[in-house]
C-alpha cells in the first residue's frame, strides 16, 4: 500500500463474497510474510533503515476501519491545518481491532500484512495489490482476545536476530506481550499497572527495547520503553499531563533524521483525526507540536492505524 497508489485500481473492485463478509474464512496465506527489499517508488517503502526523508518533508500514511465493512487510508501532510487526502476504499470484514499494515515488495507479488480482532478471535490477515482489484486473504489465529481494547506490533527487520512483537491493552489493567512464532503467538507474560491508560501506538523498535506511546483515560501521554529481556520492568515517562483524552487509537510514523516522529489521534465521537509532530521523545523535554485537525473529510470507523513498509524502523525513544 501505501493504499492510495492503488486508488485508480481499487475503485472497480467488486464486494467480497458475503461468507466473507460475514465473518474471515481461514484461507492459506503465508504466516510468516518473506521480507524483501521494497521499491522506493511505492513511497513508504525503504530499502535501508532511518534513511533521511525526502526534501518535500514527511507524510503520514494513517489507515482506518469503515463501516460497509472495508478498509481505506488517508495520507496526512503536516501543516496548520495538515492536509488529508482521502483514498478509495476497499471491501474488508469487519474489524474491532487493527495493527498497522506493513507493506512487502518481492518479484512476483505486492502485499501488506497486518492482524486483526473480530470480536474475540484474531486473524491474520494479507492483502494483495499486484492485480486490478485489491485481494484480501484472511487466517484464522486463534479465540481468547476479548478482554482486548488495543493491539499494537513491533516490527524489528534491520539485522539479526529479527523479531515481532504483539502488545495488548486488556481491560484488566495489565499490558500483555507476545512473540511471533511460526503461524501463532507465544505468551511472553504481562505487565501490571495500566488499568488508567486508554491508547497506544509503537513509536521505537531497536534490537534491545520498543517504547509505546501511550495516553491515560485522563488524557495524560506517557511513553513506555519494554526492553526485550523478558524479565525487565517497562519504564514509563510522563510527555504531558493533559490534552490527549479524546482519542481512541494512536498511529505514528518516524520523521527526519532526529529521530522526529509524526503522530495522529482518532476521535471517534466525532469522526476526526488530529496531528502533532513530536520531537524525539525524552519525557517532559520532548518538544509537542499541534497541527490540528486533519482536513480533507471524516474518518467513518472506531480506529486508525498506521501503514507502513516491512523495512522502515520506527526510532522516536
Amino acid at each position: 500500500m501505501k493504499l492510495q497508489r492503488f486508488a485508480l485500481a481499487l475503485a472497480g473492485v467488486g464486494m467480497l463474497a458475503a461468507t466473507a463478509a460475514a465473518g474471515p474464512a481461514t484461507a492459506a496465506v503465508r504466516s510468516d510474510p518473506t521480507p524483501a527489499i521494497a521499491n522506493p517508488a511505492q513511497g513508504n517503502l525503504k530499502t535501508t533503515p532511518n534513511t533521511k526523508l525526502a526534501s518535500g518533508g514527511c507524510v503520514q500514511d494513517v489507515g482506518f476501519n469503515t463501516p460497509k465493512p472495508g478498509i481505506n487510508d488517508v495520507l496526512v501532510t503536516p501543516g496548520k491545518p495538515p492536509r488529508g487526502e482521502f483514498f478509495t476504499e476497499f471491501p474488508f470484514v469487519g474489524t474491532r481491532l487493527n495493527t498497522t499494515w506493513y507493506g512487502v515488495q518481492t518479484d512476483a507479488h505486492f502485499y501488506y500484512h497486518s492482524l486483526f480482532v473480530q470480536n474475540g478471535t484474531l486473524y491474520r490477515g494479507v492483502t494483495y495489490f499486484d492485480t486490478d482489484n485489491a485481494r484480501p486473504t484472511y487466517a484464522r489465529i486463534g479465540s481468547g482476545w476479548t478482554s482486548f481494547t488495543q493491539l499494537v506490533t513491533s516490527n524489528y527487520a534491520i539485522t539479526a536476530p529479527n523479531r515481532s512483537y504483539l502488545y495488548g491493552l486488556s481491560t484488566n489493567g495489565s499490558l500483555y506481550r507476545y512473540a511471533a512464532s511460526g503461524a501463532t503467538f507465544r505468551a511472553l507474560g504481562h505487565f501490571p499497572g495500566f488499568k488508567g491508560f486508554k491508547a497506544m501506538t509503537v513509536v521505537s523498535e531497536t534490537p534491545t527495547y520498543d517504547t509505546l506511546l501511550m495516553t491515560t483515560k485522563a488524557g495524560a501521554l506517557w511513553t513506555v520503553r519494554i526492553p526485550a529481556a523478558a524479565s525487565t520492568k517497562p519504564i514509563l515517562k510522563l510527555v504531558r499531563s493533559a490534552g490527549f483524552a479524546a482519542y481512541e487509537s494512536l498511529a505514528a510514523r518516524e520523521c527526519g533524521a532526529r529521530g522526529g516522529t509524526l503522530v495522529t489521534g482518532f476521535d471517534n465521537e466525532t469522526d476526526s483525526a488530529y496531528q502533532y509532530a513530536m520531537s524525539k521523545f525524552n519525557g517532559s523535554k520532548t518538544a509537542v507540536t499541534s497541527y490540528g485537525r486533519v482536513t480533507g473529510g471524516t474518518i467513518p470507523g472506531t480506529g486508525i492505524f498506521s501503514v507502513t513498509g516491512h523495512w522502515n524502523q520506527l526510532v522516536g525513544e
